[in-house]
């Protein structure tokens, strides 16, 4: 029962984006409406991790799973894909790396930030 109402909360997140992508006139799908509004949710408080987490992990482990039928989708499009084939998989493997690259970027600066921000905790004397 605990899986059914943890689902029902993402569920329900996810129609309030939709539901939000359809008043506001905004280029962004749906689905980034959901993940953004889950986002503030967890981070205001009004939802804990504790609320969705388990269904949220059995998600993410079973989240291959879900690209199966856009890869049967892929085959099935690709008399229309064949002459392009070679400047997407180009432009795939470029942007990857690139958002590898970033991401390592990003993550060093902030684990460097947090030890130095530790360091001048531990720096600081005792004052009573």
């Amino acid at each position: 029962m605990k899986y059914l109402r943890q689902f029902c909360i993402i569920l329900f997140v996810s129609f309030l984006g939709e539901i939000l992508y359809m008043v506001l006139p905004i280029p962004v799908p749906a689905s980034v409406c959901g993940l953004l509004l889950m986002f503030l949710a967890l981070c205001t408080g009004i939802l804990k991790p504790e609320q969705i987490g388990e269904t949220a992990d059995f998600l993410i482990e079973i989240m291959p799973v879900m690209f199966i039928p856009a890869a049967a989708g892929l085959l099935d499009s690709w008399p229309s894909l064949q002459p392009v084939w070679l400047p997407v998989v180009l432009i795939t493997v470029l942007t990857t790396v690139l958002v590898m690259a970033v991401t390592g970027q990003v993550t060093q600066r902030m684990i460097r930030r947090e030890k130095q921000r530790r360091k001048g905790e531990q720096d600081e004397p005792y004052v009573d």
